[in-house]
């Protein structure tokens, strides 16, 4: 097991009774269900941070797409939309 230590919030009176019927109809404690929000939450923060930090890193070495690239993406979306 992972090792774990205890963090304190606060949480205002509504979204604390949400938790508690998720955590409840889960068959869940509210620690567990709030552990795997938190989890989830991070997780895709750290991800789009480090696709825009790569995207930047593109742009700053000048790494674009050709007007070429962009038309032919363009078309190739458009075809499938129809």
């Amino acid at each position: 097991m992972p090792e774990s230590s205890v963090l304190t919030l606060r949480l205002d009176a509504k979204l604390k009774r949400q938790l508690d019927r998720l955590s409840k109809s889960m068959n869940r404690s509210r620690s567990f269900v709030a552990a795997q929000a938190i989890q989830e939450y991070v997780s895709v923060n750290e991800w789009q941070i480090n696709e825009i930090k790569k995207g930047l890193a593109e742009a700053d070495a000048g790494d674009f797409a050709t007007d070429e690239e962009m038309q032919q993406t363009i078309r190739r979306l458009t075809r499938r939309a129809r």
